[in-house]
Formats: structure tokens, C-alpha cells, sequence
């Protein structure tokens, strides 16, 4: 395990992923997606400023609760360059997803309880159940085995 100076303002690839514990690949596509930022040292070996760590403990923390990358994307472009997530820009950032989240969480209640109503009827139809066969999208495709049929047929 490496130690790094706390006067020292520039950690290496693994230093970060050490110190995150989020693995160096995943850093790497965080850079690539633009959530992240690193300088390149004359050996094109990447170089972390220090607040990147708190950068990335916000992304891992909004992964957590189910945002997607893109939208912690456009949340962090909002951020000076350099700078940190404050408890400020958290407070804010979670007011924006809050209505998203609730939305989410209500959608995954009313799953919860249609999965629920579905396993005590018991009938698992492909015609009627509304959790298999939403709206009846297979109705429209006419008879057969609709699900069974995802590949060319198998000689028999």
C-alpha cells in the first residue's frame, strides 16, 4: 500500500484508485466520459489533482442511488474546473434528482405490487398477465410462442 504525502497535490492512477477504491479501469472511462479530469506528465503517465478523489466519491455515491452517468455528468459540468463537490453542491444536486428519484421509487412500488398480485393469482398467462405481457403487445403479433422465437430456427 502506498502512501502519499498530504502536501502532495497530484495522485497517479493507482494512488486514486487506492485511495477511492474505485478500480484504475473505471477511472479511466470516468476521464473518458468527461467526469473527471487529469493532466499528462511528459511520460503520458495521468496525474490527479487531490479533489478529484471527492469528485469521484460523488459519482460513486449517485451511482449508488440508481443516476445515471450522463445525468451525473451534466450535474458536474456545472462545477468549476479545480474544483470540489461542497456539501452546497450536494444539497443541490440532490434536490434535482429528488423528484426523479421519487418518480423512481414509486414506479419500482407499483412493480413490487403487480409482481406481488401476479404471484398470488397464479396464472402467469402470456395473454392476460399484465407483468409478462404488458398491454397485450403480443397479442398483436398473432399466435405462437412469441418469446420462444428470438433466434432462426433450430433444424429438428
Amino acid at each position: 500500500m502506498s502512501t502519499v504525502s498530504w502536501k502532495t497535490k497530484e495522485l497517479t492512477i493507482g494512488e486514486l484508485a487506492e485511495r477511492s477504491g474505485v478500480p484504475a479501469s473505471a477511472l479511466r472511462f470516468y476521464e473518458r466520459q468527461g467526469l473527471i479530469r487529469s493532466r499528462r506528465t511528459s511520460g503520458n503517465q495521468r496525474r490527479y489533482h487531490r479533489t478529484t478523489l471527492r469528485v469521484v466519491a460523488f459519482i460513486r455515491a449517485s451511482q449508488t442511488v440508481g443516476i445515471p452517468l450522463a445525468v451525473i455528468g451534466e450535474v458536474l459540468a456545472f462545477l468549476p474546473e479545480g474544483a470540489t463537490p461542497t456539501p452546497e453542491f450536494w444539497v443541490r444536486a440532490s434536490d434535482c434528482w429528488r423528484e426523479e428519484l421519487n418518480a423512481r421509487i414509486e414506479r419500482l412500488e407499483r412493480m413490487r405490487d403487480l409482481f406481488t398480485e401476479c404471484i398470488g393469482c397464479g396464472c402467469l398467462s402470456f395473454e392476460q398477465c399484465g407483468l409478462v405481457n404488458p398491454r397485450d403487445q403480443l397479442g398483436q403479433k398473432g399466435g405462437g410462442p412469441h418469446r420462444l422465437n428470438t433466434g432462426p430456427p433450430t433444424p429438428g
